[in-house]
Parts: structure tokens; C-alpha cells; sequence
């Protein structure tokens, strides 16, 4: 399901939903995968946040609609967790990191 590309950022996982994207807004998703992906290996991270931030991965991945209507359902998802009570302080600020790039994500 997923292929890889081979871009200035290094050699990412990206989903094939994103090579009709241009490079920009592919960066832009190879970014934000990477940081949840690095949410998802965090240990101190909770369960619950991790499960939101997993399905925001997942919806990335598999979406077929445009890249701003996917960045703004990632954005649903991720937003919810900065005022989560038991997420620790690095990843609350991982967490506004992900927020920042799926703003910027325009059709």
C-alpha cells in the first residue's frame, strides 16, 4: 500500500494518495507522518492520544479527497489532544508542531 519516494527531506514512507499532490504538500504530509509517527513510538504518551493521533495517520493515508480537506480532518483529530490532561508537555508541543504544518496545507 505504501510506496517510497525519494525527496530532499530524506527517504520517507508516503502513501500513494499523495503522489498526485505536489512536492510541496507532499513534504508537508511526509512531515506531519513523521511526527506522529514519532508520537506513536513515545512511551509517556497515552493510549488515548496515541489511538486519536494513529486514526489522523490512518485518514492521511487512505484518504481520496483533496489535500486540504485531508489536512483539515487530520486537523479535527489532532486538535482535540493539546487540551488533553495527561499529555505530557513534549508531546503537547509535538502536537502544536503538527498543528502549524496542517495549516499550512492549501488546496
Amino acid at each position: 500500500m505504501d510506496t517510497l519516494f525519494d525527496i530532499n527531506i530524506g527517504e520517507l514512507y508516503m502513501s500513494d494518495v499523495w503522489s498526485k499532490f505536489k512536492k510541496e504538500i507532499r513534504e508537508a504530509f511526509a512531515d506531519v507522518a513523521t511526527l506522529i509517527e514519532m508520537l506513536l513510538q513515545d512511551r509517556t504518551v497515552p493510549r488515548n492520544i496515541k489511538r486519536k493521533a494513529q486514526k489522523a495517520l490512518d485518514n492521511l493515508k487512505v484518504g481520496d479527497d483533496s489535500p486540504a480537506v485531508l489536512a483539515s480532518n487530520a486537523l479535527s483529530l489532532i486538535g482535540d489532544l493539546s487540551t488533553d490532561p495527561n499529555c505530557p508537555f513534549h508531546a503537547r508541543t509535538m502536537i502544536y508542531r503538527l498543528i502549524s504544518l496542517l495549516e499550512t496545507i492549501k488546496d
